[in-house]
């Protein structure tokens, strides 16, 4: 019961900041327009209100409807694997959670913009630019943890195996 209380949270706590910092933006930004929150930071570091009706870095602009439909699949797989998740998975309950969550936070803008706000916004100018939100960035920050998380546990799963292997059960 712990791991939903912990999920359901997350996944309230991460969809609530996302949407909160683009109400922010919409009120306070016209649509591409840049301000520097840290001057020192500019050109690296700014946030500039944009809107992606594709996927990732604008890519298939036109396939919105289904990153919509992907977005609620995704959302149901993780849910369904969820349920089966190893008892001592301690980060995966709140990854999984900070992930379902921006996949909300990008679903509601979506359904209620027709575009995904973005407005973080990196660039090492001449190499690479990118404008991205809160939800992105859980979606990839809660990945990340899933993938450490299995690492980790693979390692020591194979660490407990070559114990067992050496002898340490006392029958060499």
């Amino acid at each position: 019961m712990r791991k939903w209380f912990i999920l359901v949270g997350a996944v309230i706590i991460s969809a609530l900041a996302d949407q909160a910092s683009k109400g922010w933006i919409v009120e306070n930004l016209e649509l591409y327009q840049s301000v520097q929150p840290i001057p020192s930071l500019a050109p690296f570091f700014q946030l500039t209100r944009s809107s992606n009706t594709g996927a990732a870095f604008g890519i298939l602009p036109t396939a919105g409807n289904v990153f919509l439909l992907l977005a609620f699949l995704i959302i149901g797989i993780m849910l369904w694997q969820f349920r089966s998740a190893a008892p001592g998975a301690r980060f995966l309950p709140l990854a999984t959670g900070i992930v379902i969550g921006g996949a909300i936070g990008n679903v509601i803008d979506r359904l209620q913009h027709g575009h995904v706000i973005d407005f973080i916004h990196y660039q090492i100018p001449g190499l690479v630019s990118n404008v991205s939100n809160l939800a992105d960035h859980a979606i990839v920050g809660g990945v990340l943890l899933i993938i450490g998380e299995s690492f980790l546990r693979e390692r020591k799963q194979n660490a407990e195996a070559a114990g067992a292997d050496s002898g340490t059960d006392g029958s060499k």
